[in-house]
């Protein structure tokens, strides 16, 4: 990855020479990540370089796979070619039309990377094809579509690890919110971009994007329960923001505020179509609380926090595979290997595919595996992930 010495590493980013040589020996609790933040920085690469996330689609070094090269046109037209014609003009309709992006952002949350790649770029030009035609309020509800379809493709650009394109979906969905009759939209966008910044290591511009973002929304969408989860999310963003930056106890203010507003919008009447919506409820900020709690090194807060949980109906899968990998990670950080296995054989459980290919999960079942004394059921899943033949 770099030509760097330990020392030269040490001195360009601001991390001891220990805390180094510890990770390159693959010691998983090292380093919190402020710390790994620094380390991007130093070595002039993502965060997501260091941090191990699983990847949608499995990377072998060679050329982009058909389905990814086919979300790539769709985000970004070729030059001087006319626009594709929809495979269906005769019956695509805007409801229509809405209930697969709606569909389709279910797949992204459940993960099912591989499938919404085939989708997506029909989806996106049967949007754009709407945003073109018909009287302006049928235009303004087309580009509305537009950016919600263009906005998955940024979410699923970055998990592909492609956040060059992913920025240049978002960028597309914003132009796209400006002509929209969705007024939310563009600050839903806004905290895309954020987390796409945060994967680039550019803290500053995540943080300063999304306040800016949830003081419009504050003070224009504050009484209906899609502003307020639109806010939420946007609260929670700039919170990951500080934390990374190395800020816990601001971060943890915020998370609080937000948690209170989670509060609020589960006594609201529910948006017609949440999956269009911000992921924002009680559950989901515990969880991004229990995540920070873990990666700032706080492993008992973590546990404190997730303790009796109880997941809202519309917690996606993914958030709740990240939380109970979380506490796997806490509960290995305070010495309780036993509760370290419970959770991961609950993620087995849940998400084998998604577990198998995170990095994370590898690294504390290899710590798990060095003990004196292995707990029971380690071996199963050690051999699951390849740590042992």
């Amino acid at each position: 990855m770099s030509d760097l010495t330990q020392e030269g590493l040490a001195e360009q980013s601001d991390v001891s020479v220990d805390v180094i040589r510890k990770l390159e020996q693959r010691q998983r609790g090292s380093a919190t990540l402020p710390t790994l933040h620094a380390l991007a920085k130093g070595l002039g690469v993502e965060l997501t370089t260091l941090l191990g996330d699983p990847p949608g689609v499995p990377s072998t070094g060679a050329a982009e796979p058909p389905q990814l090269v086919a979300v790539r046109r769709a985000i970004m037209p070729p030059l001087f070619a006319p626009p594709p014609e929809p495979k269906r003009a005769d019956k695509l309709t805007l409801p229509l039309l809405r209930a697969e992006i709606a569909d389709a952002w279910t797949l992204y949350h459940d993960a099912e990377f591989g499938r919404l790649m085939e989708l997506l770029p029909d989806i996106i030009n049967d949007a754009r094809f709407l945003a073109s035609v018909g009287a302006d309020d049928e235009r303004a509800a087309g580009q509305a579509a537009l950016g919600k379809a263009l906005q998955l493709g940024g979410h699923l650009a970055i998990r592909m690890g492609k956040t060059d394109l992913s920025l240049s979906a978002l960028e597309r969905a914003m132009n796209a919110a400006a002509d929209s009759s969705d007024p939310l939209l563009s600050a839903m966008i806004s905290n895309s971009v954020a987390w796409n910044y945060q994967r680039q290591n550019r803290l500053d511009d995540a943080t300063n994007l999304a306040i800016y973002a949830a003081d419009n929304v504050q003070c224009n969408h504050a009484t209906d329960a899609s502003g307020v989860r639109v806010w939420g999310g946007l609260l929670m963003s700039a919170a990951t923001s500080y934390a990374r930056g190395g800020d816990y106890e601001r971060a943890d203010e915020m998370m609080r505020t937000a948690e209170k507003a989670a509060g609020r919008v589960a006594k609201m009447p529910a948006p017609e179509d949440g999956r269009l919506v911000s992921v924002f409820s009680k559950s989901s900020v515990r969880i991004e609380r229990v995540r920070l709690a873990v990666q700032h090194g706080r492993p008992e807060e973590a546990l404190t926090l997730a303790k009796g949980m109880r997941l809202s109906k519309d917690t996606p899968p993914s958030w709740r595979t990240w939380l109970l990998l979380d506490v796997a990670c806490a509960h290995a950080d305070v010495g309780n290997a036993e509760g370290a296995v419970k959770a991961l054989e609950s993620l087995r459980r849940v998400a084998p595919t998604w577990m198998r290919h995170h990095t994370l999960a590898v690294a504390i079942v290899r710590d798990l595996w060095e003990l004196p004394v292995r707990p029971a059921g380690l071996r199963s899943i050690a051999e699951f992930l390849g740590v042992v033949a």
